[in-house]
């Protein structure tokens, strides 16, 4: 590196982006996040989250039981909620944008069955919110190329994707998942632990950018140092016994009928071994499926395994497939209405995206006063 280099990149000291979570770190963030669990039993109010999801098919009941679930809790508690459609990182690794329109509108419908209230929480897209764009620019002159390519995101793409060049949008990916943050102000972002170096970015560029601009006439930072909320929900393999993925086939969408659902269990991995036992170590597959027949009971998943004994395969697949499908019977239902009215879809995200507009050129104008461009 060169001198010239090394005086205009930001100061690091403390601020340094590392290319893995610590175990120490990681502990700190699972302990901030009981302690600030504690706190929004007694002072919701002080929280504002931002969570979201890439509109890039329908939502599965992982997404259920990893993410979404967890959301409508806090929103019930009275925890104000921000929920970003993430349509412009559909193309951050595409060549096209595919069914968009189609899989906006089905992620609308799982959000609204689930229980997500647009009384309570703003639902808007990225596409919609200008100002949110906008800070991407002040954003990514606090940060060097060197420490997007250390993002574990980004140091994945290209790890998969050798032939494929990437794109200066998947670049600066990290940032513009900070903006989603910031523009809001949120306080709290739920994560599980893949996504703690993007909580990690996210402080670094707002600490940068007050040390950097400030206020002019305060004290108080212009954006707060937000938390991550470590997700409470144990990861969920697909049927296949790998990671869920859309794209490999191996979910359950939150919309399926009940005899989709049960010929997709029917096919699901389990061992040779007829004694079913909760051992996510040994027996991932088998285990999995217990897990699934817990988060739909609300069981215990070792009581669960004792309990079926020697049932085999097959009778743990049977209280798998009542267990979901009684579970979402009125989620679906409700999200039938949904999708049959699509008008009132687009009008709760035409809303949802009025309200974050006028959150964004606050904070957008804000911004512009701290960096004296407020002409």
């Amino acid at each position: 590196m060169s001198q010239n280099q090394q005086q205009t990149e930001p100061e690091q000291s403390a601020d340094v982006l590392s290319e893995e979570i610590t175990d120490a770190s990681l502990n700190h963030s699972l302990e901030r996040s009981r302690q600030i669990e504690a706190d929004i039993a007694v002072n919701p109010g002080k929280y504002r989250i931002l969570t979201g999801d890439r509109p890039t098919g329908k939502l599965h009941i992982g997404h259920y039981f990893g993410s979404l679930s967890n959301r409508v809790r806090l929103q019930n508690l009275g925890v104000e909620t921000m929920l970003i459609v993430a349509d412009y990182q559909v193309i951050y690794d595409r060549d096209g944008v595919g069914t968009l329109q189609d899989n906006v509108l089905n992620g609308m419908a799982d959000y609204l069955a689930c229980g997500m209230d647009p009384e309570k929480s703003t639902i808007f897209t990225h596409s919609s919110v200008t100002a949110l764009n906008q800070l991407m620019l002040p954003f990514l002159s606090l940060v060097t190329v060197p420490e997007l390519h250390r993002n574990p995101t980004v140091k994945d793409e290209m790890a998969n994707n050798p032939h494929r060049p990437m794109s200066g949008l998947m670049l600066t990916f990290p940032v513009h998942q900070a903006a989603d943050i910031l523009f809001c102000k949120a306080n709290l972002v739920p994560v599980g632990k893949d996504q703690l170096p993007h909580i990690e970015i996210t402080r670094v560029i707002a600490r940068r950018f007050d040390e950097r601009y400030g206020r002019v006439d305060a004290k108080a930072p212009v954006f707060p140092q937000a938390d991550a909320l470590m997700s409470p929900a144990p990861a969920i393999l697909g049927l296949d016994g790998t990671k869920m993925s859309k794209s490999k086939g191996n979910t359950i969408e939150i919309g399926m009928t009940a005899d989709e659902t049960a010929k997709l269990i029917k096919r699901a991995k389990t061992d040779s071994d007829r004694h079913i036992s909760y051992d996510p170590v040994n027996r991932p597959e088998v285990s999995n499926l217990v897990m699934l027949a817990a988060l739909a009971t609300g069981g215990d998943p070792v009581q669960i395994a004792d309990e079926l004994g020697d049932a085999g395969g097959g009778g743990l697949k049977k209280l798998v497939t009542e267990a979901i499908n009684e579970h979402f019977a009125p989620i679906r239902a409700r999200r039938a209405e949904l999708a049959a009215n699509p008008d009132h879809l687009r009008a709760v995200l035409r809303a949802g995206n009025e309200k974050a507009n006028a959150i964004a050129e606050q904070t957008l104008s804000e911004v512009r006063e701290a960096m004296q461009m407020n002409y």
